[in-house]
């Protein structure tokens, strides 16, 4: 990415926001993309980049599929994402998070914050201390408490909506899930998995968390080098984004990608080879909706309601088919379609809100 402005130009943001303390080493960015359904909404992500122009490139590019994953899930919510450049494992968080809750404080609701990659529940209660717009928390704070299962739950209902699409039926026992990554939602995936029958090979960097899964389950475990290279009927990717690329595209052997991971494509075009393959591919933002359409509920309902929230949840499988259907009749990629289905309701509700109350009557 070489000009900033340029980009948002292209994809139509709103905000970016750069907050920094030297005294703490603290940098952060926050992105908004589209607030035309509600205000933008989206995790806080902490990781170590490269440089400050790739942070600020993965803040954006996640707050625009917060924006595509809220309108195609039916959630009035807009996109948005914060990013603190820094080590994960980083000790003194409550200074850092307590700032970020500040910065986000600033924006009066502009931009609601929730857990993400690198970030935990005691995270979002440090910001919570500073600010109201936070949305993951524990229970006993008002929250949803670990959305993680939700998430998984979720992705598990768009495989079985591939399924149906490449087999004619959605059961996923005996079918085989080579997945990569076996982080918070990973490893969720795993067990729901194998409660279905399914057939596992995992995947991760940590190999503790690997020997875990195969001690739990008894899967079967490969290389992360090598996790391309695994014959399965879905291949299902939980670990960072850009995994869909000219270097393994070629290596998958698969009749379904779905997983949990933001941004699989590393570029758009890369949605098109996918389909040349003959592969069924679930966008990202329509298949790992499942965990933010839980914790959300509670901003529009007042309340956190488990069977009323899983319901929402469950809808993906609905979901996915829209896709197809959309995919179908426009003769269009799957990746497009999901645009299509997002964008269709983002015009269709600012058609609505041009009709406003005058405050007088």
């Amino acid at each position: 990415m070489e000009s900033i402005f340029e980009y948002m130009e292209n994809y139509d943001y709103e905000n970016l926001f750069l907050c920094q303390d030297k005294d703490l080493n603290f940098k952060a960015i926050i992105a908004i993309h589209d607030t035309t359904l509600g205000p933008a909404t989206g995790g806080c992500r902490m990781w170590q980049y490269e440089s400050e122009m790739d942070a600020i490139e993965d803040a954006l590019r996640l707050a625009r599929g917060m924006t595509y994953k809220y309108a195609a899930a039916g959630v009035n919510l807009g996109g948005g994402k914060a990013v603190i450049i820094g080590d994960p494992g980083r000790k003194d968080r409550e200074p850092i998070f307590r700032l970020l809750g500040k910065f986000i404080d600033r924006l009066g609701g502009l931009y609601i914050t929730g857990e993400d990659v690198g970030t935990t529940l005691k995270d979002m209660e440090y910001i919570r201390m500073e600010t109201r717009h936070v949305v993951t928390l524990p229970s006993y704070l008002g929250g949803a408490g670990d959305i993680a299962p939700m998430t998984a739950f979720g992705v598990i209902r768009a495989m079985q909506a591939c399924c149906k699409r490449v087999y004619g039926q959605d059961s996923l026992e005996g079918k085989v899930v080579a997945v990569q990554g076996l982080g918070a939602v990973g490893h969720n995936i795993v067990g729901q998995l194998h409660d279905l029958g399914a057939k596992l090979i995992v995947s991760d960097i940590d190999p503790k968390k690997v020997e875990n899964m195969t001690a739990r389950y008894g899967v079967e475990s490969i290389s992360p080098e090598n996790i391309y290279d695994v014959d399965c009927d879905i291949f299902c990717p939980c670990a960072l984004g850009g995994i869909l690329n000219d270097n393994t595209l070629d290596r998958l052997k698969c009749k379904i990608v779905c997983g949990a991971a933001n941004n699989q494509l590393k570029e758009e075009r890369h949605g098109e080879l996918i389909e040349e393959k003959g592969m069924v591919y679930a966008p990202d933002y329509i298949a790992n909706a499942g965990g933010t359409i839980f914790d959300t509920d509670r901003l529009e309902s007042g309340n956190v309601n488990n069977e009323r929230g899983k319901e929402k949840v469950s809808r993906i499988y609905e979901n996915m088919e829209k896709v197809f259907e959309i995919a179908d009749r426009d003769n269009i990629p799957t990746y497009l379609a999901a645009d299509r289905v997002a964008e269709e309701r983002i015009r269709q509700v600012a058609q609505v809100k041009r009709y406003r109350v005058d405050p007088r009557l």
